[in-house]
């Protein structure tokens, strides 16, 4: 999936995958990981999200990145905070405070930007990748995360045939495989939410589970 999809979706404004509420799972899951108030957090692909500031509001730092300057320009103004612009290698770098976000390729990110990183909310990004860029990804985030890096992961499982990503579709087999090699893995919570999420339905899907994780980087 080429980088224009999700820009051309953010310049068009079709933007159903954005969650105009902070995550349910986020609240209820977020004390398992037994984080410090002044852990660095980082969110990727985190569009406009509020669940940057909720993770604020937990006295976190945040470290986020986004592709699409529409959606990063987005989330400082709906949310009235004044940030600061910078160029960060091949970066535009957000900040305002307790929260930078990266505009730009998150598979240019170096180690080094998240040398400090405790943990990794991940609500939208696996899910937003076809199979062969899901590879990618783990692997890109094998090479960037420090060990004990604790990741709470938000993903899919449906009948693929039935609909097209994304949201694409991630069994617990296929999380094992892409984490289990250098993570300890905790399936924490699947439920089909088809009846609670009836768009879903109209797309085609006979049953959805959305599905929680808590990871830890092991090695």
């Amino acid at each position: 999936m080429k980088q224009t999809f999700w820009l051309e979706r953010w310049q068009l404004n079709q933007i159903g995958f954005h969650n105009a509420d902070v995550n349910p799972h986020l609240k209820k899951n977020w004390s398992l990981l037994k984080l410090q108030k002044n852990n660095q957090v980082f969110v990727p692909f985190c569009g406009k999200t509020k669940d940057l500031l909720w993770l604020r509001e937990q006295g976190h730092k945040i470290i986020a990145v986004e592709l699409s300057p529409i959606a990063v320009e987005a989330f400082f103004v709906e949310n009235q905070l004044p940030f600061n612009k910078t160029q960060v290698d091949e970066f535009e770098l957000f900040e305002t405070d307790g929260i930078q976000i990266y505009c730009g390729d998150f598979f240019k990110l170096s180690a080094e930007l998240l040398k400090g990183v405790h943990a990794v909310y991940d609500r939208a990004s696996l899910v937003a990748l076809p199979d062969d860029m899901r590879l990618q990804y783990t692997k890109k985030m094998q090479n960037l995360l420090p060990t004990h890096t604790k990741i709470l992961l938000v993903s899919f499982f449906y009948h693929q045939h039935e609909m097209d990503g994304p949201p694409f579709s991630i069994d617990q087999q296929e999380v094992i495989k892409s984490f289990g090699g250098w993570c300890n893995i905790i399936q924490l919570y699947s439920e089909d939410i088809s009846d609670k999420e009836p768009h879903f339905k109209a797309r085609g899907l006979s049953v959805i589970y959305e599905e929680i994780y808590f990871i830890t980087v092991e090695n």
